[in-house]
């Protein structure tokens, strides 16, 4: 019996940039979310305008995790590093919706997977293009802008927002079932995910400097059937969390992910042994953020690493993104 193991987005770069298979237990599943997941002002939208993203990602998932979260038996030669480069593409029209604003985006990647999870199975490399991630979103600000004490700053807004809206990985990228049993490397996932999800972003007056801000995003992801394997994934709960300072055209702080299976995963309608694969893992790290309103533009990196991981892997994760609106 082919011994595979079971990851998270965070577990490889690709993972929420390119859908990546989120689970090696006989199977993959992917988890929702744009490109390198979210952090901070993750309940707001920009003002109306087409805004385009360049992100470039690293990974290393360095150890597998049983539901005990033990080093996972039989699994001797754990070593996958991902690679990847991707785009993101967001329209926020100008008309209004219960007094919010609507948004409509796209992500899109290629990126490279190598290494292995058993020693019996030789390294490999596969490299492609990776699931894409759509989504539609709703915001709506209940608060006031006041002016950055930086000239040339962007104004803070101080207060709470809202968002809420539905996210889908589509099954578009490269994926091979064989090659995913045996060590556990694959770019797509070849399943459907279809995500609805609630945010909040509360910025505070500035007490320490600028203001405080406290920023979360919550995914419901709902599996379909893999044709290839008859696996389903159980439905888990996963989000996505900041807290940062604004400091001028700065803004920094720590981030985190957190992900609970609260379904087990079933092949041929028969639960998964010996645990049904539930996953739960939580990362964390830090997210900085620089903005340039003159070019508007801005430019972010995060990094994380797992604390804990119960049936998915460990994992160091690097994210630059560059953002720009075009008009």
């Amino acid at each position: 019996m082919v011994q595979i193991v079971k990851c998270v987005r965070l577990a490889l770069a690709l993972c929420g940039l390119l859908g990546c298979t989120a689970s090696w237990a006989a199977e993959g599943t992917t988890v929702a979310g744009p490109i390198g997941g979210t952090d901070i002002r993750s309940a707001f939208l920009p003002p109306p305008g087409v805004y385009g993203a360049l992100i470039t990602s690293a990974a290393s998932a360095y150890q597998l995790r049983d539901g005990a979260g033990q080093t996972r038996a039989g699994l001797d030669a754990v070593g996958i590093e991902a690679r990847a480069v991707g785009a993101a593409v967001l329209f926020v029209p100008s008309f209004k919706l219960f007094d919010g604003s609507v948004g409509f985006l796209g992500v899109a990647g290629v990126g490279s997977l190598c290494g292995q999870i058993k020693s019996a199975s030789p390294a490999t490399c596969r490299t492609g293009f990776g699931d894409m991630y759509v989504e539609t979103s709703w915001s709506r600000f209940f608060g006031f802008t006041r002016p950055s004490r930086e000239s040339g700053a962007l104004p803070i807004r101080e207060g709470l927002a809202i968002g809420t809206g539905v996210g889908a990985v589509l099954p578009t990228g490269l994926y091979d079932s064989h090659i995913q049993a045996s060590n556990g490397v694959t770019v797509g996932s070849n399943i459907v995910d279809v995500a609805p999800w609630i945010a909040f972003t509360y910025t505070t007056p500035p007490l320490l400097l600028e203001g405080t801000e406290f920023s979360s995003k919550i995914y419901l992801n709902n599996y379909a059937r893999n044709p290839a394997t008859d696996y389903v994934s159980g439905r888990n709960l996963d989000v996505d969390f900041a807290v940062s300072e604004h400091i001028g055209r700065w803004q920094v702080g720590v981030t985190g992910y957190y992900l609970r299976q609260f379904a087990d995963d079933t092949r041929g309608g028969v639960v998964v042994a010996p645990d049904g694969r539930r996953s739960e893992v939580l990362s964390l790290g830090g997210v900085i953020n620089y903005d340039i309103p003159e070019a508007r533009t801005a430019i972010k990196f995060k990094a994380r690493t797992s604390v804990f991981a119960y049936n998915t892997a460990m994992v160091t994760l690097f994210v630059l993104t560059v953002a720009k609106k075009f008009n």
